[in-house]
Order: structure tokens, then C-alpha cells, then sequence
């Protein structure tokens, strides 16, 4: 298996297990407003990271490339900034706006990147 593969699937347990701890947090406590964060970190953490895992794992002549690499760090960054800036948000730190959008644009970046080296040859 590829080595960005492999990334990617570790990250993505990471991932859930991180959102499993904020499910099981908002269970426990009865609050709930931070289901955005948890929601984003289930699927733009683990999920996609998951997916992006298993296509460079189904087609390694992609992986191979240095490209994928830094693919994988500029996902890992965004749903980083975006995620822990969505949860201070929710938490009522109106401030932190611009770390989501940051967040948000490296995530669209790090997917726009993917979508190229899927079509290019």
C-alpha cells in the first residue's frame, strides 16, 4: 500500500475516534452545540480522508507522486483550522470566523488538488 495511503487512513482514525469523543461529550452532557464541529470532523475528517486513502490505494501510480503528499498536508491543515475553529465558534467565540473560513478555503484547496490529480493523466 502506498505511504499516503497509509496517512490517510491513520489520520482518519484519528479523526474518529476524536469525533467519537465529542459525540460520546455531547451525549454525556445533553449539550449539543457543537454538532457542527462534530459533523464536519466525521466527514471532511474521516470519512474523506478515508476515501482519499482508498483511491491512492487503488490506483498507486498516483500515490507515487509528490503531489499526493502535499495533498494529504493541506487536507490534514484545513479540516484542522477548520474544525477546531468551527468548535470555538459554536462555543460562542464570534472571533474565530476568520480560522473557519481559512479552514474551509484550505479544505476546498486541498480538494480542488485531489479533483486535478484524479482527471490528470
Amino acid at each position: 500500500m502506498p505511504k499516503v495511503s497509509e496517512y490517510y487512513f491513520k489520520a482518519a482514525i484519528v479523526f474518529l475516534i476524536i469525533g467519537i469523543a465529542m459525540g460520546l461529550q455531547m451525549s454525556i452532557s445533553g449539550n449539543h452545540n457543537v454538532i457542527g464541529a462534530h459533523a464536519h470532523l466525521n466527514l471532511v475528517g474521516w470519512v474523506t480522508s478515508a476515501l482519499f486513502g482508498t483511491y491512492f490505494a487503488l490506483v498507486p501510480a498516483k500515490a507515487g507522486k509528490g503531489l499526493a503528499m502535499i495533498q494529504f498536508g493541506i487536507h490534514l491543515l484545513g479540516v484542522a483550522l477548520m474544525t477546531i475553529g468551527l468548535y470555538l465558534l459554536l462555543q460562542g467565540n464570534a472571533g474565530v470566523e476568520p480560522l473557519v473560513a481559512l479552514g474551509s478555503l484550505v479544505v476546498a484547496a486541498s480538494v480542488l488538488l485531489f479533483a486535478f490529480m484524479v482527471y490528470s493523466r
